[in-house]
């Protein structure tokens, strides 16, 4: 139900269809018909008059049952012979790649994120397949840095594999870089036990100049408003400082990955 005090992200009721949990379902269950990804897209409406005529941002939402998911896919690569497993892993990681460049080309987008969750799962090799390029946001910490540099091998095996069961079409997803969040600011710049940590010649990825500092007021208010930290208009100087952190960042990103900003 659509509450007048609480900004939906479409004032109608919304099922659980509507989200990219449903998508996933499509694939898993082979008597159900799978979900044009068009047909879960969101339209906010504050962002949208917000932007006005400078361009578009449409949303798929995702599902706190997404977990589930995971398991369910997991399932369809057990108990395959070896002979098929190739065949098999092409399939189950590569189906968000195919339906996603239809979608997107059909579409026009310029640029779709997919945001994933901090672990190496199959719904997130599903988003690294179907991606030209990964963007890896990290806290300067021991564990997070450890974890960069598991990820950046468990990304390579990944792709072999996936070439190896789908050598027509291979994939290539290039590590643009990592970009450092939660940075505590003292003095003008990151606080030294987190400046140990980010030396670029420790870490096995390019290193993103920008970076984002903590604030949990201004993140954590956004999922309630609906709108992005961006497009809100912010006069205390840290709040704004925050926001033109962001824009350098989506401006080195744009750079790096060649897309005009």
């Amino acid at each position: 139900k659509c509450k007048a005090d609480i900004p939906s992200l479409r004032c109608i009721i919304k099922g659980e269809q509507e989200t990219i949990k449903s998508w996933f379902d499509g694939i898993i269950d082979p008597d159900a018909q799978v979900p044009n990804l068009g047909n879960l897209v969101t339209l906010n409406l504050k962002v949208k008059n917000i932007i006005n005529d400078k361009g578009r941002l449409d949303l798929i939402p995702s599902h706190l049952r997404l977990i589930n998911v995971d398991l369910d896919l997991a399932y369809m690569l057990s108990g395959v012979p070896p002979g098929r497993m190739e065949r098999q892993r092409t399939r189950v990681y590569g189906q968000l790649r195919n339906h996603l460049r239809d979608y997107a080309i059909d579409t026009g987008y310029d640029l779709v994120l997919i945001d994933c969750p901090p672990n190496f799962n199959i719904v997130t090799k599903n988003a690294i397949v179907a991606s030209d390029s990964i963007l890896i946001p990290a806290k300067p910490d021991y564990l997070f840095t450890l974890g960069i540099d598991y990820l950046v091998r468990s990304l390579g095996e990944l792709v072999e594999k996936f070439n190896q069961g789908s050598p027509d079409i291979p994939v290539r997803p290039e590590i643009l870089g990592v970009v450092f969040t939660m940075i505590q600011i003292y003095r003008g710049g990151p606080i030294s036990a987190q400046r140990l940590y980010m030396q670029e010649d420790d870490i096995p990825a390019p290193v993103f100049s920008s970076v984002i500092r903590e604030n949990k007021t201004i993140f954590a208010d956004a999922p309630q408003t609906l709108i992005l930290v961006v497009l809100r208009g912010y006069s205390q100087s840290t709040y704004s400082g925050i926001v033109s952190e962001i824009e350098e960042l989506a401006n080195e990103f744009c750079e790096k990955s060649g897309i005009q900003s």
